[in-house]
């Protein structure tokens, strides 16, 4: 009998198929560290100088005194409780009006069949191209005329029709599967009735994704609201913070970082609570 035939030896020199891959893994991995370190580092001092005496906002020493005073001297020079109210009211009144004219336009330019639905939904496309700032001028001409400078709805009434909300509901309602809205209307079900009960809730993820957008863009907005406003009455906490630490007296850094902290508080305490909702609301939300 012949001797079998040897067997091939696998090349000591062949590269390893995972290295590349675990050097990009890698390479990623240290920029998105250095990425965050530096967006986290304005929030480290601005904590650091916010529970410090004023002498130590440029002094970073361990074993300096930790205090509370720059937090209640910030909210005793400043109304910033009507701020929080104007605030609240304002992000609020934009949401409701962007979630429900969204919800009827993308359902409309979804599932409707109407003259010019093309057309329509090619200029909420080309107001997307348009910034909002290039709009400042004509938006404040208008709102003078109805009387409404330095109020609360003069804010929110150029941002209460959101294109880029319908667009993003109007491509969440067409992956929703006809044959469920046509179950729904042999059943007797009104169009009204169909999205509430059918697209509605289907689209929670993507209400939840533009919900946080909305709120978190309106809640640091800062040029139109300072153009519009002229009182207490109607300032938001953006406008508010600016016009507190614009002081003739000179810039207490201690204090204007922690009155910084607390109008963003809000926003940082949802986020951190809520952390796992919002990733997982924005990857379900994905346009389709």
């Amino acid at each position: 009998m012949s001797a079998p035939a040897p067997q091939p030896v696998a090349s000591a020199t062949r590269s390893d198929p995972y290295a590349p891959k675990g050097l990009s893994l890698t390479l990623e991995s240290t920029g998105a560290i250095l990425l965050a370190l530096l967006w986290v580092l304005p929030l480290a001092y601005a904590i650091w100088a916010a529970i410090h005496p004023a002498e130590y906002t440029t002094r970073f020493v361990l074993t300096a005194p930790l205090t509370l005073d720059n937090f209640t001297r910030a909210w005793a020079a400043a109304p910033f409780a009507r701020y929080f109210l104007n605030t609240f009211i304002l992000v609020t009144m934009i949401l409701a009006f962007q979630l429900v004219l969204g919800t009827l336009a993308a359902y409309a330019l979804a599932r409707q069949d109407f003259w010019g639905r093309d057309i329509a939904f090619a200029l909420i496309l080309a107001q997307l191209m348009i910034m909002p700032d290039a709009l400042i001028v004509e938006n404040y001409r208008t709102l003078a005329r109805l009387d409404l400078i330095d109020t609360i709805p003069a804010i929110a009434l150029p941002y209460i029709a959101s294109a880029f909300g319908i667009f993003l509901l109007r491509q969440t309602f067409k992956t929703v599967p006809k044959e469920l809205d046509d179950a729904a209307r042999v059943e007797g079900a009104s169009p009204l009735q169909v999205l509430m009960k059918v697209y509605v809730p289907l689209a929670k993820p993507t209400y939840i994704a533009y919900g946080l957008v909305s709120v978190s863009y309106h809640w640091n907005n800062f040029l139109w609201p300072l153009l519009v406003t002229n009182s207490v009455e109607s300032r938001p906490l953006t406008v508010g913070l600016q016009v507190f630490s614009s002081s003739d007296q000179g810039i207490d850094w201690a204090v204007i970082c922690a009155a910084t902290l607390m109008t963003s508080a809000p926003l940082l305490i949802g986020f951190l609570l809520f952390q796992r909702q919002f990733v997982q609301s924005f990857m379900r939300a994905g346009i389709k």
